[in-house]
């Protein structure tokens, strides 16, 4: 009986390795999954240093304090790593070098521009998100002080998306791990010498320009070895063509990622400004823990998009198919156990590596798990819109769920507190989730049916 069990388990990892393209989602996978368990074990560390040496209300202070700024600086960012991967990958696979290089230049001096934007807006309004976030406007100083990883992130993203075409993902995970190592390193001189908030976001600052400006040296070299040294030189022109296309893209991946701030990414800006920095200090706890379940997941947007890319720019509907359905059944299977395991442990954990007065992060941490859930079994939602071509899509859902979520918001916040905010972002990653994989499955559907039936012959032959 068990040596049956056994047999049929390895035939299915037989035929699960069999494909090409899931060979080598598998080894980028693991170069980020490897690099992911690392920067977040570290940044679990980080976190729990820096929560013991501050307190809940300055320990939530910290988080109002970086995603403030962050917030910003996505605001007015163009995603250029969605971008790079989709077009600069489209011009490879139809060997197209000089307009993949007029690509990759036209990104970076974009997203070059948008930082500059970002930090002068951050300077701008650090006042009122001292006085109405951090409810202590003496904390503006340290709100433009961390505003200055704006400027070192000047083309990171760009570099990213290149790095990611070229499969560099074992370089880019290095330069993660480097970067989380050299933040852990500052944050442990500062816990041991009871510094206090200013020194942890010290620490955080250098690491993160240490992270992104080797990103960003690496993918210039990679760009110099793909395209020759004077790739800088390249004319636009070549992209005259598509340019309504690539400003059509690059809008509403900016306008999607802009909604989602709102959705996904505000929490704890929500949290502060309609209760207090105490509750945002629980409910960064409860983020904090509930993204143990997404270590394995993070990666696998990153590295499935550009291979998704590729199969849609070939038309290998069955390759696309193949690897969505099977990475849900690894990511669910995975999501499923861990969500179990917090389930039943989150209390003592919770005690063990925060101390038991941030124990009331536990409920949110519940109510959290839900959405991840849903939204890691079906990862790839976003990506896989994007490689289609429909890039409009999830900026009309985030644009509902947006406004719905607002509403929410208003109500609900300022009388439940953090635990509402947990609900209503888990309830935006349902939904959201949901309406994006049933679009994608019927906008598959039907391009599989219009293929003609010699092409979709000729690439399952090459499969």
């Amino acid at each position: 009986m068990i040596k049956s069990i056994l047999n049929k388990l390895s035939q299915l990892l037989r035929r699960f390795f069999d494909n090409e393209l899931i060979r080598r989602l598998v080894k980028n996978s693991g170069y980020l999954f490897g690099s992911t368990v690392i920067t977040a074990a570290i940044s679990m560390l980080q976190g729990i240093l820096a929560a013991r040496l501050l307190g809940v209300a300055v320990f939530g202070i910290l988080g109002v304090i970086t995603l403030f700024t962050t917030v910003l600086n996505r605001l007015v960012s163009f995603r250029m790593s969605e971008l790079v991967v989709k077009y600069v990958g489209q011009y490879t696979e139809h060997d197209e070098p000089v307009s993949a290089a007029a690509l990759f230049k036209i990104a970076a001096l974009a997203e070059l521009g948008a930082s500059l934007v970002a930090f002068i807006l951050i300077w701008l309004l650090a006042p009122l998100g001292a006085r109405y976030f951090a409810k202590d406007p003496n904390t503006v100083i340290l709100f433009r002080l961390y505003g200055l990883v704006v400027l070192f992130n000047m083309i990171t993203e760009s570099s990213t998306g290149l790095l990611q075409i070229y499969d560099r993902f074992r370089r880019f995970s290095a330069i993660n791990i480097v970067a989380s190592v050299v933040t852990l390193s500052i944050i442990v001189v500062v816990y041991f010498t009871q510094g206090g908030i200013l020194g942890i976001l010290i620490a955080y600052l250098v690491g993160k320009a240490v992270g992104a400006l080797s990103l960003s040296l690496s993918a210039l070299r990679e760009a110099s070895h793909q395209w020759g040294r004077g790739w800088w030189r390249t004319p636009m022109a070549p992209l005259q063509k598509q340019g309504r296309e690539l400003i059509r893209f690059a809008i509403n991946t900016n306008i999607s990622g802009s909604l989602s701030l709102i959705t996904k990414d505000s929490e704890l800006l929500w949290v502060s400004l309609l209760r207090s920095p105490v509750e945002a200090g629980y409910y960064k706890v409860a983020l904090a823990l509930a993204n143990l379940v997404q270590l394995p997941i993070s990666p696998l947007p990153q590295v499935t998009y550009p291979e998704l890319s590729r199969e849609v720019a070939r038309r290998n509907w069955g390759s696309v198919r193949y690897v969505l359905r099977q990475g849900s059944i690894l990511a669910g299977s995975y999501t499923l156990a861990v969500t179990i395991g917090l389930l039943l442990f989150g209390r003592p954990l919770l005690a063990f590596l925060y101390t038991p007065k941030y124990l009331p992060a536990y409920p949110a941490l519940l109510i959290l798990l839900a959405g991840y859930l849903v939204v890691n079994t079906f990862y790839w939602n976003r990506v896989a819109l994007l490689a289609i071509g429909l890039p409009e899509f999830p900026t009309k859902v985030n644009l509902v769920l947006a406004l719905l979520k607002i509403v929410g918001i208003i109500l609900l916040v300022p009388v439940y507190g953090y635990l509402a905010s947990a609900a209503l972002l888990a309830g935006s990653y349902i939904i959201g989730v949901s309406v994006s994989v049933l679009k994608f499955r019927s906008e598959l559907a039907r391009r599989e049916r219009a293929q003609p039936p010699t092409l979709a012959r000729a690439n399952s032959n090459e499969r």
